[in-house]
């Protein structure tokens, strides 16, 4: 049975750090690609970082260029996302996925999510 579970989310003020974990079980994270999306109320769920099996590879959305770091651990088979400098406009609910593909590093077709975890930012 496939799993993923995220954690460390949380409420921070602007410029302010968190970072996410995704434990997957199941299935080997380094089989395959691996990606965040965020969804904020009231619109669509939007990728924000995707990595190819083995950690290599990393992709990242222009939205978080530059502040956001995706890594995984593979003793481990958990997925990380380390959030920098953090804005309001990042505030949303944080999902893990497997991807179905990548293509250039980002991630298509993800077919297994997790419940999320929620990340508020204010001012």
């Amino acid at each position: 049975q496939v799993q993923l579970v995220e954690s460390g989310g949380g409420s921070v003020q602007a410029g302010g750090s968190l970072r996410l974990s995704c434990v997957v079980s199941g299935y080997s994270i380094t089989t395959g690609c691996m990606g965040w999306f965020r969804q904020a109320p009231g619109k669509e769920r939007e990728g924000v970082a995707s990595i190819y099996a083995g950690g290599d590879l990393p992709y990242y959305y222009d939205s978080v260029k530059g502040r956001f770091t995706i890594s995984q651990d593979n003793a481990q088979n958990t997925l990380f996302l380390q959030m920098n400098n953090l804005k309001p406009e990042d505030t949303a609910m944080y999902y893990c996925a497997r991807c179905g593909y990548c293509s250039y590093g980002r991630c298509y077709a993800p077919s297994y999510w997790g419940q999320g975890t929620q990340v508020t930012v204010s001012l």
